[in-house]
């Protein structure tokens, strides 16, 4: 049975950058990443829409707030280091009318009590940064950039390597023993024992933490996050990134528009419930996955008090024509036949028993592991923090 010192379960952004982080701060040990697909970056992190996002949005004092900023400095730092493809090119929220001024405000004043740098602009300088939307004022964050977090993981998982350490593929963890000195982990690449383990698995962190005989403080509810992608002669409809203003009702930003570091310009999400922990369209269904979801209390009264806007978002998902309005709130002269399907992505969502979405990360130490029960957005802008905040937990346990 192969032995390390640490094992970290999961090659997404947040999983790599904690094994990057432990190997720098303890690189006498060696460091064992497992990973159940064949690559990296294969769910959440490699379908998400390559944001770099300033902490704008996020409540002063909570681990998002704390860890965006910095967090952000650092992957920028790392993408210019590493020679990954990056841009810090600058994000509008814009508010398309006078009722969406009072929220826009509440968003401007998190974002000075959060450090950020961003401006209240209005129609003028709006059109010049984004000459075809439509809005009555806008919050101009220059902060802002987007980024290639595939190539931010494989260039993680290089380093890695180099410091001795390994990443193991195809190696789904099945059963998960914790004994008084060490962890076991069987996988469906063998088995391993690792000194102390971390838990990164993302759609699946919840289960991982079950299989270690902990108790998840929320469960996992996947929510499909669908895309168009704008045609090459509509790219100059967005310059850079076009943001709504959030419905503080709704736990979910809005539909946007994206330019990608290829040049290419995305447009959504929608957020959808899921019918599989890894379900990218509607006809990949696990029955055991939707049954688990719908059968799961704190989903019953999360769906109980949003169902009027998760019909909206099915609808939306269902009807190319309504996705399309939606995106003309921004950009009145986007059109369907602009738009191409693009890859959708699924959002681990943790959903605490009481129906509450859990909007913090959750980091949960046990005997020898320690558990990453939730890591929304902001997690891969600011992952290299987040993976120094896992090794400090780690670190305190080993003391």
């Amino acid at each position: 049975m192969p032995r390390t010192d640490v094992v970290v379960i999961g090659g997404g952004i947040v999983g790599l950058a904690t094994a990057y982080r432990i190997g720098q701060q303890f690189p006498h040990m060696q460091v064992m990443v497992l990973e159940k697909e064949a690559a990296v970056a294969e769910h959440q992190t490699g379908r998400n829409s390559g944001v770099l996002h300033s902490g704008i949005y996020y409540k002063p004092g909570t681990l998002r707030a704390k860890n965006c900023r910095t967090g952000k400095q650092a992957m920028v730092d790392f993408c210019r280091e590493e020679g990954v493809d990056h841009d810090v090119c600058g994000k509008v929220i814009v508010a398309v009318d006078e009722t969406e001024l009072p929220n826009l405000q509440r968003i401007y004043e998190r974002g000075q009590a959060n450090g950020v740098t961003c401006e209240m602009i209005g129609k003028e300088r709006l059109k010049e940064l984004e000459p075809h939307v439509a809005g009555v004022r806008a919050i101009h964050v220059p902060e802002a950039g987007i980024v290639n977090y595939r190539q931010v993981c494989q260039k993680l998982a290089e380093k890695i390597e180099q410091a001795g350490g390994q990443v193991i593929f195809h190696a789904k963890v099945l059963k998960v023993d914790q004994r008084p000195a060490s962890v076991v982990l069987s996988t469906t690449a063998g088995t391993f024992e690792a000194d102390w383990a971390v838990n990164c698995a993302g759609l699946h962190c919840d289960r991982v933490t079950q299989l270690a005989g902990d108790e998840p403080q929320a469960k996992i509810i996947p929510f499909r996050g669908e895309y168009y992608a704008l045609r090459p002669d509509a790219y100059h409809l967005c310059r850079n990134l076009i943001y709504p203003v959030p419905d503080p009702a709704f736990p979910f930003l809005g539909v946007h528009f994206t330019r990608m570091t290829d040049g290419t310009v995305e447009c959504g999400p929608n957020a959808v419930l899921a019918l599989a922990r890894e379900g990218y369209t509607w006809k990949h269904i696990q029955l055991g996955d939707l049954w688990e979801s719908l059968a799961y209390r704190g989903f019953q009264r999360l769906a109980g008090k949003y169902w009027r806007m998760g019909l909206n978002e099915m609808w939306r998902s269902l009807s190319k024509a309504a996705f399309v309005r939606a995106l003309q709130r921004l950009i009145p002269e986007v059109q369907a036949d602009q738009l191409s399907s693009a890859p959708s992505g699924v959002r681990a969502q943790a959903v605490l028993p009481d129906g509450q979405i859990m909007d913090d990360f959750i980091i949960q130490r046990s005997r020898r592991m320690v558990h990453v029960g939730n890591a929304p957005s902001p997690a891969a802008t600011s992952a290299l923090n987040v993976g120094q905040l896992i090794t400090d937990q780690l670190a305190e346990a080993m003391a």
